[in-house]
C-alpha cells in the first residue's frame, strides 16, 4: 500500500541552550493531510522545535526536511513553502491590514493579491479592517490579520503556535474549520502547537506530547488509549494529557 507523502520530516532534532535540552532528540514525520498535536506543559520544548522546524532558529542537531527539501541546504526554498503563526502576532505599527497582506505578497512573489487577500479578508471576516492600523484593531483582531499574511502564499506546511488566543467564539469556530480546510481540502501538513485540549481533541489527527524537551508519546487518541493503563474508559484528551505529565517517569518507557 502506497504510504502517504511526508511533507515535514524530523530526525533527531535537538537544541540545547548551554546546559538546557529545550528539544531532545526528537524524530516524526507528518503526511499531507494530517493535523499534528504537539503538546506538553509549560517548557515542554513545544515553541522551541516548531522555531527550529519553520528555519527561525537552528537545531543543534538533526535533519529537518520541509517538503522533501533539506532545511539546512536550502532555507530560502523551504521558507517559501511554509508558514509559522506565533503565538504573539508581529505586525508592523504604521502599515493597514491592506498593507501588510500586500507586502506579504510581495515576500512571495505572488500575481493575484488582490484576489487571494479579498478571499481571505472574507474568510475571516475582517473585510471592513483592511484600512485599520494594528493599534486599531483588538488582539484576536491582530491573530486574524497574522494568520491570513500566513495563508496567504497557500502553504504546504503550516506551524501553528496558539491560533486561538484572542479569538471569540465564532472567531474560533471559523479557525477550526479554515485548519481542517487546508489539511483535508488543499493538503498541508500542519502542527498545532495549543493549551487548549479541546482544539487539539477536535481536530488532530494524532498527538505527540514532550516533556523536558523529550517525547513522551506520540500517536492517535486511540492507540495512546490502548497503550496506557489506569485511563477512563472512554477518556478525552484532558485525561490523557494529565496522566502523561503528572508521571514524567513514564517518557522513557514509552518513547
Amino acid at each position: 500500500m502506497e504510504t502517504t507523502r511526508a511533507l515535514i520530516e524530523v530526525t533527531g532534532l535537538t537544541k540545547s541552550y548551554d546546559e538546557l535540552l529545550a528539544a531532545d532528540h526528537l524524530d516524526f514525520r507528518v503526511p499531507a493531510g494530517m493535523i499534528l498535536g504537539l503538546l506538553g506543559p509549560n517548557g515542554a520544548g513545544k515553541t522551541t522545535s516548531m522555531r527550529c522546524m519553520a528555519g527561525i532558529i537552528p537545531p543543534t542537531e538533526g535533519r529537518l526536511l520541509i517538503g522533501g527539501c533539506d532545511l539546512a541546504l536550502d532555507p530560502m526554498r523551504v521558507k517559501q513553502e511554509l508558514a509559522f503563526v506565533p503565538d504573539t502576532p508581529h505586525l508592523f505599527e504604521y502599515l493597514t491590514v491592506e498593507e501588510h497582506l500586500r507586502f506579504a505578497g510581495r515576500v512571495h512573489q505572488l500575481h493575484d493579491v488582490d484576489e487571494r487577500m479579498n478571499r481571505l479578508l472574507e474568510e475571516f471576516e475582517i473585510e471592513d479592517k483592511r484600512s485599520h492600523l494594528p493599534g486599531a484593531l483588538s488582539r484576536g483582531m491582530q491573530q486574524k490579520v497574522a494568520i491570513c499574511m500566513a495563508f496567504l502564499h497557500d502553504p504546504q506546511v503550516i506551524f501553528l503556535d496558539e491560533p486561538l488566543t484572542g479569538l471569540d467564539p465564532l472567531g474560533i469556530r471559523r479557525m477550526k474549520n479554515s485548519i481542517v480546510r487546508r489539511a483535508k481540502e488543499q493538503g498541508a501538513a500542519i502542527i498545532v502547537s495549543s493549551h487548549q485540549l479541546e482544539l487539539i481533541e477536535e481536530i488532530c489527527d494524532e498527538i505527540y506530547v514532550l516533556q523536558k524537551g523529550k517525547k513522551v508519546i506520540s500517536g492517535s487518541l486511540e492507540f495512546i488509549h490502548a497503550e496506557l493503563e489506569g485511563l477512563p474508559d472512554d477518556p478525552t484528551i484532558e485525561d490523557i494529557f494529565f496522566h502523561l505529565t503528572e508521571h514524567p517517569d513514564r517518557e522513557q518507557s514509552l518513547s
